[in-house]
């Protein structure tokens, strides 16, 4: 069920504080949820909208329902974006005959020419 609700987290509680916390255990009827310090508070309000969401979306009742938040500060595991790669550098090498070893010269070339744009 926690990977469940790490996977959907998003869905549960929105993109801005999905950024800002994370679930990290799942025991008795209680989801203990880690979080930076300034969001604790706004967790805290917004717990019975977000109990109601992760029980209506999983279809948890009875014993299995999700009964209380536990927020507890810590650092939470953020995403980092991944670096954008540079679109080669169109090179040309008109003396060389040979097709492919032309080709291949232009593409590292273009390869070398966009390292050298990144530095």
């Amino acid at each position: 069920m926690l990977a469940r609700l790490m996977m959907d987290w998003v869905d549960f509680v929105g993109p801005r504080l999905a950024k800002q916390t994370e679930p990290r255990r799942l025991s008795a009827g209680t989801l203990t949820l880690a979080c930076s310090g300034p969001i604790a508070m706004e967790l805290q309000h917004l717990a019975p909208q977000i109990i109601e969401r992760i029980n209506v979306a999983c279809g948890l009742r009875g014993e299995y329902e999700i009964e209380r938040l536990k927020i507890v500060q810590d650092l939470v595991a953020f995403e980092r974006p991944t670096p954008k790669r540079p679109k080669p550098v169109q090179i040309e090498v008109p003396d060389i005959e040979d097709e492919e070893l032309r080709l291949a010269l232009e593409n590292l070339g273009g390869h070398l020419g966009a390292r050298r744009k990144r530095r």
